[in-house]
């Protein structure tokens, strides 16, 4: 009771305590000011370091909410535009280095069990399903033997390469129309479904003793993956006289088809519908090879990692200019051994105003070449005062084999309109190329 007596009475007296505690609360006050706004309520919050008055510690509270409103700090610089692409020599001794490796060899693919594994898959198709493989390692050589071995002896093989760039379900089915009488029957239109059904159709027919086996490499490719490439190779697959053999790499291919779709199985005594019935009938076995896919990446520029990868550029662009962003010094320069003289200088032309262009933005690891491009009209104007073309027509004849091999490519304008035009090389190979033409104008 003295000491509330006492405390109390401070208030009342004035005197020197009062004048002691405003003192020290000053002095608290003074060491807060730097860090904290509102006196008072920060020291809970906080607790001061004794040897640095003017530093706060954070709590985990506070540096919780400090870090979730931060901004996260990106770098524009990728790690595959940082590496530097090999050259076709220094790629080739790569790969022979490693080629003294002794091979792996699975004991599936090794004799008997590969005759038995054949055997089973002839009797599963005579079955009524279709085989879908999978496994780590590529599964073509084994594929097109067993189509070799097997299926030849048994009817008409269709071999399907969905891992190419250029490959579409056009080409499969022209393909199958190759076969004597499946184009005698008539069909109203020219289209993908047309062709599908008359083919159907024609395999349907109770005089057709020979059956259809379609081996298909990388059926989860993106040919494949559109409803309609789904729809036609769906009524194909039920056929009693048509087996699907193919294979599959993507971790998420199964689900390209539905529960029904790869559950479906083909009638026995099939009832004539004016709509037949659609799915696969499935049945899923594991091939793993562990072979290189060294034939299916035949397209993609190896010796860089942004080339190398199968998903293309991570921006959205034309099909045309994804097919043809890996292009290869040996490959230019097979192209341009088999063109003209002026074809020649144009393409000396194209590739001098690109490497300027790439000099001036001192950007040479980029991947995105096509903002290195001239314009067709800028293009045009040149040839014309070094009289390479001297109208539109020449210039777009001169053009005409460079983009069917895409070795010029070709692309709308993001502002203004317009095309713009650009060699898919990186500097380096560019500057190789272009030296090479050079010699021979």
């Amino acid at each position: 009771m003295r000491f509330q007596a006492r405390h109390l009475g401070t208030s009342s007296d004035g005197g020197d305590e009062q004048d002691d505690i405003s003192e020290e609360e000053s002095d608290l006050d003074d060491n807060f000011a730097t860090s904290s706004p509102k006196k008072g309520k920060s020291a809970g919050r906080a607790a001061v370091i004794q040897d640095q008055p003017n530093l706060i510690v954070q709590t985990a509270f506070d540096a919780y909410f400090t870090h979730a409103t931060s901004r996260a700090q990106t770098s524009t610089n990728v790690f595959s535009s940082l590496v530097p692409p090999l050259t076709a020599d220094e790629y080739t001794g790569a790969i022979a280095s490693a080629s003294m490796l002794e091979p792996i060899q699975p004991t599936l693919l090794k004799e008997p069990s590969r005759t038995l594994v054949f055997t089973r898959f002839m009797r599963e198709l005579a079955e009524g399903f279709n085989i879908l493989v999978y496994g780590y390692g590529s599964k073509r050589r084994v594929l097109n033997q067993f189509a070799t071995d097997y299926c030849s002896k048994a009817g008409h093989v269709v071999v399907a390469n969905g891992f190419q760039p250029d490959f579409s379900l056009k080409d499969l089915l022209n393909s199958i129309e190759n076969v004597p009488g499946i184009l005698s029957i008539d069909t109203p239109s020219t289209t993908t479904e047309s062709q599908a059904k008359r083919i159907y159709d024609f395999f349907a027919e109770p005089s057709q003793k020979r059956h259809l086996y379609i081996i298909i490499h990388n059926i989860d490719a993106s040919p494949f993956r559109s409803a309609k490439a789904k729809s036609c190779l769906a009524l194909l697959a039920l056929n009693l006289k048509i087996h699907i053999v193919a294979s599959i790499d993507h971790l998420n291919a199964p689900l390209l088809w539905s529960t029904s779709e790869s559950s479906a199985r083909k009638e026995e005594k099939p009832i004539l519908r004016a709509i037949p019935p659609r799915g696969f009938a499935w049945l899923w076995h594991d091939l793993t090879t562990l072979v290189p896919y060294d034939f299916e990446l035949a397209y993609a520029d190896r010796s860089s990692i942004s080339g190398a990868h199968g998903g293309g550029t991570r921006k959205k662009t034309d099909t045309t200019v994804q097919a043809a962003t890996a292009m290869t010094e040996t490959a230019a320069l097979h192209i341009l051994a088999s063109v003209t003289q002026k074809a020649k200088k144009l393409f000396a032309l194209l590739a001098g105003k690109q490497l300027e262009s790439i000099e001036e933005a001192g950007d040479s690891t980029s991947s995105d070449l096509q903002q290195f491009g001239m314009g067709y009209d800028m293009l045009f104007n040149a040839a014309r005062d070094d009289f390479i073309a001297t109208n539109d027509t020449a210039l777009r004849s001169l053009l005409g084999e460079f983009r069917d091999h895409n070795l010029v490519v070709a692309a709308q304008a993001t502002s203004g309109g317009g095309e713009i035009l650009w060699i898919p090389l990186r500097k380096e190979r560019l500057v190789t190329v272009l030296t090479s033409v050079k010699a021979e104008l």
